[in-house]
């Protein structure tokens, strides 16, 4: 086939010789629009191009004549970013790798795949070890890059993989992934390069264009995947938005003990309170932090460690507010103790927060009047209330990590499934997983509340339940899940599917049954609300 005369544009990011060099959110999406500013402003963003979102809609039309396209943008581009970093894709001296991320125009966390770590293969290993002398990070991002490539290029499942890290881990004697040595990390490598072959049917792929190309479109697909199409049908968003395609530099989380990963928030999005609301993890990729699956335990050594870092942090909390006029959420990676910025977006925040956050942020003349209720708009204030249990005494099953504010009631549901059914019966239902994905976005929509046993509270999931209003605790390190038997225990309490169960936010608690409970209302809040709108009438 031929390919289509004209063609959406690609925009560089940080690079010298970027043409064009600005666009809009609806040609760029929503996450390379602002790195681009963020770019502008001089704040650490690592070089980037983006293939806009008018690729999306010519993937979808016509995949064939659109893939010889794609493969020239991609070349093109890959040489003006080899030569913006000083790198070359897949070098064997000085090797590029890159992430391979989604962007719609406006935000849907975790809704479309990312492949991190490309351009790795046997020949840019060695390169990577020679630029780094880091044998441990080489090896331990080329496992990633596998496991990784394999689910979301080709669909395969990951449990081959995870327990191939589960054997290592025993073998070790090591608690996580991050506590393998180089020795480890390297055989972990080659027996999943083995699996891939097994799974996928043929060996993963050596040539990093080959492995750029399936990944860029892989993601074009993820906009049409199960979990995005649910999350637009629940939010009104328009499928033929499309979504852009970002390829970036690497910066490494996973380099030692002076890297890490981590989401941050400018100010509290359950309660709106103005301070740094942060999960970190050392010596991790960011992944780790925003997938759900691990426990999320650095935050508070990050001062203690990296006192420069945490005060930079703060330093870029008030800029990137000033910048954006609103809370942002940001995502960043610190590599040898040096920081940059991935990602910065409109922060999802609960109702009670989106209030507090417009009328302070009125006071500190960050937005005006006018703005804020703009922002309001949509919301219920009348309906706004936060509820807590009466009685602080109350027994708990177990404590969790609060990721949002109030309490919820309900039944256990260890699934989706389960969720519909009981609120199709009229019960609210409590989803309750070992780790919640965006892919339980129909259980998390189905629900009050959401409660697991691994993750952190800026996770994709918890960000999503938060914003939708579901009480939402993670990182219950008690809790055990049976399926097969369809229960839960907390310690030496047993409770079977059905049984009712409180979630406490903000005491960070599992009650059993139904606690008393005492409903607040923002009145302060909402009178400045009531005299902004007075004064313009």
């Amino acid at each position: 086939m031929n390919a289509p005369a004209s063609l959406p544009p690609v925009f560089g990011i940080a690079l010298a010789k970027a043409a064009p060099a600005a666009g809009e959110p609806a040609q760029m999406g929503s996450k390379a629009f602002n790195l681009q500013r963020m770019a502008a402003a001089g704040l650490p963003v690592p070089q980037a191009f983006v293939l806009g979102t008018g690729w999306c809609a010519l993937h979808q039309r016509d995949p064939g004549a659109a893939r010889g396209a794609l493969r020239d943008a991609l070349a093109e581009w890959m040489r003006r970013l080899e030569q913006g970093c000083g790198l070359a894709f897949g070098g064997e001296r000085r090797p590029l790798l890159v992430s391979v991320r989604s962007g719609a125009p406006v935000s849907m966390p975790g809704m479309m795949d990312t492949v991190l770590n490309v351009g790795l293969c046997d020949r840019a290993v060695r390169g990577l070890l020679r630029l780094t002398g880091n044998p441990r990070l080489a090896w331990d991002s080329y496992r990633r890059l596998v496991q990784q490539y394999a689910q979301v290029v080709h669909g395969a499942d990951p449990a081959p993989f995870e327990t191939l890290a589960e054997a290592a881990l025993a073998k070790a004697g090591a608690r996580s992934e991050r506590e393998l040595d180089f020795e480890s990390l390297a055989a972990l490598a080659a027996e999943s390069l083995e699996a891939y072959a097994e799974i996928v049917g043929s060996p993963f792929p050596q040539d990093p264009r080959e492995q750029l190309e399936a990944a860029a479109v892989a993601v074009l697909d993820s906009w049409r995947s199960a979990r995005a199409s649910e999350y637009r049908r629940l939010h009104g968003i328009d499928d033929a938005m499309g979504t852009a395609v970002t390829v970036q530099r690497m910066v490494f989380g996973n380099a030692g003990g002076t890297s890490g990963s981590g989401v941050g928030f400018t100010r509290d999005p359950a309660t709106g309170e103005n301070r740094l609301y942060l999960d970190f993890l050392f010596n991790a990729q960011g992944e780790d932090v925003v997938s759900g699956r691990h426990a999320v335990t650095d935050t508070a050594r990050l001062p203690l460690a990296l006192p420069e870092v945490a005060q930079r942090l703060e330093e870029l909390r008030h800029a990137l507010e000033g910048a954006f006029g609103d809370a942002q959420e940001f995502e960043f990676t610190v590599q040898d103790g040096r920081l940059y910025l991935l990602q910065a977006r409109t922060a999802k925040r609960t109702p009670w927060a989106a209030l507090r956050i417009a009328v302070e942020q009125v006071r500190e003349a960050i937005a005006t009047p006018v703005q804020a209720l703009a922002r309001l708009d949509g919301l219920d204030l009348a309906a706004i209330e936060r509820r807590r249990v009466a009685e602080e005494g109350e027994v708990a099953l177990a404590r969790a990590v609060p990721a949002g504010i109030g309490i919820a009631v309900g039944a256990i549901a260890l699934d989706a499934a389960a969720c519909e059914r009981l609120k199709a019966a009229g019960r609210p239902a409590i989803l309750v997983r070992a780790d919640t994905s965006t892919e339980d976005i129909a259980g998390i929509a189905a629900s009050v509340g959401v409660l697991t046993a691994r993750g952190g509270r800026t996770s994709h999931a918890a960000v999503v339940a938060r914003h939708m209003g579901k009480v939402c605790l993670v990182g219950c390190t008690a809790l055990r899940i049976d399926e097969k038997a369809r229960t839960v225990t907390f310690g030496g309490a047993a409770l079977r599917e059905g049984e009712t169960i409180c979630l406490d936010a903000d005491g960070g608690r599992v009650l059993d049954g139904e606690p008393e409970v005492v409903v607040e209302r923002p009145e302060g809040l909402l009178s400045e609300i009531a005299r902004w709108r007075g004064a313009a009438a």
